[in-house]
């Protein structure tokens, strides 16, 4: 890998890290658990994961040429998956005194980062950028909406 490949990784890592910052900056506003900084790192940590994934292959494909090692860069996704998924279950708690559960969008919303940052280190930058538009509609737009009717109803 040359260096020029490496600043192409590192720019895909910063594109990453500021659309989840945007996300973060959501569920930072909301007060809500997993902000700004874990969904930047979330996103930042994925994408430069999956880029790695290429050099791995090559690297294994080169000083293993026997094929003792199999390489499946579908697993680096599924890894990821599943450590992102391990922190979002951090986020979730059961509210005390009620029969109601919090943080699962939050979970739901780092699972979403860690999608933006393998989109950006797969160099899929307008579907990063849409993702990124889709997620904080759902958090805010969709929240601010289903409160008005829900308060509506309420009245």
């Amino acid at each position: 890998m040359e260096f020029k490949d490496d600043l192409y990784i590192l720019l895909d890592v910063l594109i990453a890290t500021i659309l989840t910052a945007v996300i973060g900056f959501e569920r930072e506003s909301a007060h809500k658990p997993a902000g700004m900084r874990t969904n930047m790192i979330v996103g930042g940590a994925t994408c430069l994961i999956v880029a790695l994934t290429v050099p791995l292959v090559d690297f294994i494909n080169k000083h293993n040429p026997s094929e003792i090692i199999r390489t499946d860069p579908i697993r680096v996704l599924e890894a990821i998956v599943v450590g992102v998924s391990f922190i979002g279950a951090g986020t979730i708690i059961k509210a005390e005194h009620k029969e109601r559960v919090i943080g699962l969008t939050t979970a739901a919303t780092l699972l979403f980062s860690c999608a933006v940052g393998a989109s950006a280190a797969l160099k899929q930058y307008v579907l990063a950028v849409g993702v990124t538009i889709i997620v904080i509609i759902i958090n805010y737009v969709v929240k601010e909406v289903t409160k008005y009717f829900s308060d509506s109803l309420e009245r």
